[in-house]
């Protein structure tokens, strides 16, 4: 209902809004008189006008109506230009109500201003409407004076029943949002999570929006409620409510034709282009969303991209990649690094009427064409999907492994460590591609992104420990004698350990029932699997080894080594929090800093997490001895020379192997004859996809590899000469 009301006048400046005035003068009889030939004023004494002492030409206003007050800075006759668009300095057929403009601004065909304090030298070209009540929020979960809890923002990660909702904050990370979604249980910790969100926020409605310097608007239809930082550039953008747009010179965000975001948080450096659309959102640096993509009540993680598709209720962590148009997620977490295929439908099953069904998958996460998938469902790290309908829950506890369909009321098929066995490009490449990718100037949420980490590692111990398990069932089935005649299943154990050791090229399959659900699966090629799982945990502890001696100037690692190194703390359990590996006791500490109110807010998290990650190598060099000392059973003082020969013989040869391997697997690209059939000859081919010559990762893996080896061979030689 449209409602009559007085004008504001200058008698009526706000008193937030005095701090402009610094500077600034009212007009003189002159101005007036050259104002009122082209302007409207709704205060017929013109004294709600303020511009600049020294620095204002009154002809550069032309054509604009004026209610409330407005407040110029200086205004001379001087262009601005971005790209192509080069306009005269001034304000141009516009309606300014309550307008604080900065230093050589170019306002033209603004439709309507309203409640804006604006920067210096920025272009407002085209708009229809940019305006802010006095209680926004600017995309931030808060409440002003007044609000009920009904008009707090919630951004529902990872299940659609909103039991795993958060606050969405300007300076939020995937971490936040993990923990906060993540332990629900903790309903003190949740209370606080809220508290630590307003801390410092003022709730007095005296809001007004910002547009900082050198920021561009042109062709755009609805600005509201929007808070948009320095040099960012919008174009023929839809609609932008209730919304900060974070953005910097070394990081400009930009916002292209047809976008619209409601509701939510965009990071420095990220894009939005072409109709995509995002509601209830915090994105995070250096993303993309683009060509129709639809982001709905989720946390996009930094250095991902998004295109075509659509993604609802989900947490997603750095490194993200989803590109077509008819993949669908939805109610997930996942935890990075990970590649959504088209016709991928993640969330599309559930198990019960209830919008109730999550997915949870590990870093690394790669789904095959057209797969589908049923929630409950949870993935270890670096799972690879082959195209299929599964049609019931998954729990996948296998790094790095190959998931394949039978169809219906089967069991799946899985290959543990496959991509060690059959795709190491990919494994040996991951690190360096990331580290390719990421544009970030300014890197708060810390990411690992090397395969070989403490979560990854963890779960390598896990498919180790199933593995000799499900041997003991299978040794007992084929009536194997000595399993028959073990006393206990600690003998049972490790005669299942001896038996994988001693029948390397044993061909048999063990069945799984804990993989899926009501038909289980089958666990192919256990015997490669389990051997290539030790000679990976091998090699990540001897790099990680090698990377302390590195740091530590240490050519050769003494017994007096591992002495210090057992003097540091140990961690066994390792979370992944927001792409940040981090201690699971070290969490745990963190929520009780933030319960007794050591932490206040969440600047005081981030520095929790920038401590962690200063101490993270130090805690992953003694939970890799512990790993060595765990695959050989016994204390690493009580190595023998032939147990650090063995070590030195299966690390060197993982070294080797995933040099082999990786340039095998990259061969296929260049001396298969069916990638060769679409070229007229090989000199065609080359042009167009290049040589293996001018692999330059390959170039950097075999240096790399040969100077490992070379310090390979003298880190351990010591303890060799010296060992029992």
């Amino acid at each position: 209902m449209v409602t009559l009301t007085k004008e504001l006048n200058a008698a009526s400046l706000p008193q937030y809004y005095t701090d402009f005035l610094t500077g600034k003068r009212q007009l003189t009889p002159q101005e007036i008189s050259i104002l009122k030939e082209t302007n409207t004023n709704i205060d017929p004494t013109w004294k709600n006008i303020w511009v600049d002492e020294c620095e204002f030409e009154p002809d550069l206003i032309s054509g604009c109506h004026f209610r409330g007050f407005f407040v110029v800075g200086k205004l001379t006759h001087i262009s601005l230009k971005y790209h192509d668009l080069v306009l005269e300095a001034g304000c141009f057929n516009s309606l300014f109500e309550n307008v604080v403009l900065g230093d050589y601004c170019s306002v033209c065909n603004v439709q309507y201003i309203s409640n804006y304090k604006v920067g210096n030298r920025v272009i407002l070209f085209n708009i229809q409407e940019i305006s802010c009540t006095k209680h926004s929020k600017f995309g931030n979960g808060l409440l002003k004076e007044g609000e009920s809890e009904s008009a707090r923002v919630w951004v529902s990660v990872g299940n659609e029943n909103d039991n795993r909702a958060v606050l969405p904050f300007d300076s939020m990370i995937p971490a936040d949002a993990y923990i906060w979604s993540k332990y629900r249980d903790d309903k003190q910790l949740m209370a606080r999570f809220i508290e630590l969100t307003e801390f410092g926020q003022s709730k007095l409605q005296n809001t007004y929006g910002i547009i900082e310097d050198d920021v561009v608007i042109k062709n755009t239809t609805l600005l509201k409620d929007a808070r948009i930082e320095r040099a960012a550039y919008i174009k023929g953008a839809f609609k932008l409510k209730n919304i900060t747009i974070h953005s910097s010179e070394d990081e400009p965000s930009q916002i292209g034709e047809g976008v619209e975001l409601v509701n939510g948080i965009m990071g420095y450096g990220s894009k939005a282009f072409y109709q995509a659309v995002a509601v209830r959102f915090v994105i995070g640096r250096n993303c993309q969303l683009k060509y129709g993509a639809r982001l709905l009540n989720s946390v996009l993680g930094d250095n991902s991209t998004v295109s075509c598709c659509e993604i609802l209720n989900n947490l997603v962590f750095p490194f993200h990649e989803q590109h077509h148009n008819s993949s669908f997620l939805i109610a997930s977490t996942l935890c990075g690094q990970s590649n959504i295929a088209s016709g991928a439908t993640i969330g599309s099953n559930h198990n019960s009427r209830s919008p109730d069904g999550e997915m949870f998958a590990g870093r690394g996460f790669w789904p095959g064409l057209c797969s589908d998938f049923k929630h409950n469902s949870r993935f270890a790290c670096f799972t690879l999907v082959a195209k299929g309908s599964y049609q019931n829950e998954l729990n996948i506890q296998y790094p790095f492994s190959l998931i394949t369909s039978d169809g219906p009321c089967k069991p799946v098929r899985i290959i543990p460590a496959y991509w060690f066995l059959y795709n190491m490009y990919a494994v040996a490449r991951n690190k360096s591609k990331f580290q390719k990718r990421d544009k970030r100037v300014i890197k708060v949420q810390h990411i690992e992104t090397d395969p070989l980490a403490p979560d990854t590692m963890q779960e390598v111990e896990i498919g180790l420990r199933k593995i000799i398990e499900l041997t003991v069932d299978y040794l007992i089935g084929q009536k194997y004698e000595a399993a028959i005649l073990a006393e206990d299943k600690k003998a049972l154990y490790q005669i299942a350990k001896d038996y994988l050791h001693q029948n390397p090229n044993a061909d048999f399959t063990l069945r799984d029932t804990s993989v899926q659900k009501k038909f289980g699966g089958l666990i192919l090629k256990p015997v490669r699997a389990y051997k290539e799982y030790r000679k990976i945990a091998k090699y990540f502890s001897v790099r990680t080894l090698m990377e302390y001696a590195d740091r530590n100037n240490i050519e050769k690692l003494s017994r007096k080594d591992f002495v210090k190194i057992a003097a540091m703390p140990l961690y066994i359990k390792w979370v992944n929090v927001g792409g940040q590996i981090m201690p699971e006791e070290k969490l745990l500490y963190l929520f009780d800093l933030i319960k007794t109110h050591e932490i206040e807010d969440w600047n005081g998290v981030h520095a929790f997490y920038d401590k962690c990650f200063e101490e993270y190598e130090d805690h992953k060099v003694a939970y890799a001895m512990n790993l060595l000392e765990k695959l050989y059973s016994r204390p690493i003082c009580e190595f023998t020379s032939e147990i650090f020969e063995d070590i030195h013989n299966d690390v060197s040869a993982v070294n080797k192997d995933m040099y082999a391997s990786a340039l095998i697997s990259r061969m296929k690209d260049y001396d298969d004859d069916f990638r060769m059939i679409t070229f007229r000859n090989g000199r065609e081919m080359d042009a167009v996809v290049g040589t293996i010559g001018d692999n330059e990762f390959l170039s950097d893996m075999k240096k790399n590899s040969d100077d490992f080896e070379k310090r390979l061979k003298v880190l351990f030689a010591d303890l060799q000469e010296n060992a029992v």
